[in-house]
């Protein structure tokens, strides 16, 4: 089993939307392995349309070069970013992302993949809501179909 097979198992039913890439964190960036279709319905994008993609693909205008650049910084560094980015929809819509991306290691510590875990924000931290609702949009899914994992014990090995 691949490391895309093992994150789609758990990732697909998650209204969190999930970005899977490799490691190359040098320009033009990572390129996506796997999204799942929270990520799709936040975004817009297709996973045919972001696969094979730099996670690059999500910025414009309002995004933030720095922070770009520090994200790369830190997963450099620690292994793990927290923060909060513009990113846009395919229709050109502007969106803010809180993004929780981690580095996944094999079992000897080598880097394998970078996951990325990203909700939208709807308002700011410390603002009180005037209608209760939280602070990030949900990511509707019309069903919900439970991943079966079948996994052969030499997958551990």
């Amino acid at each position: 089993m691949t490391i895309v097979e093992l994150v789609r198992l758990f990732a697909e039913p998650l209204e969190t939307a999930v970005v899977l890439t490799d490691i190359d964190l040098e320009r033009p960036g990572p390129t996506v392995l796997y999204v799942n279709p929270a990520f799709a319905r936040m975004s817009g994008y297709a996973g045919s349309d972001v696969v094979g993609n730099s996670p690059r693909l999500l910025q414009g205008a309002g995004t933030s070069r720095e922070l770009t650049r520090l994200v790369a910084r830190t997963l450099r560094a620690k292994g793990r970013f927290q923060g909060v980015l513009e990113n846009y929809r395919k229709s050109g819509e502007a969106y803010l992302c809180e993004l929780d991306v981690r580095m996944l290691q094999a079992w000897d510590g080598q880097p394998l993949a970078s996951i990325a875990f990203e909700r939208e924000v709807v308002r700011r931290r410390g603002r009180p809501s005037r209608d209760g609702a939280g602070r990030y949009t949900p990511v509707e899914s019309d069903t919900f179909t439970p991943a079966i994992l079948n996994l052969q014990p030499a997958i551990f090995d």
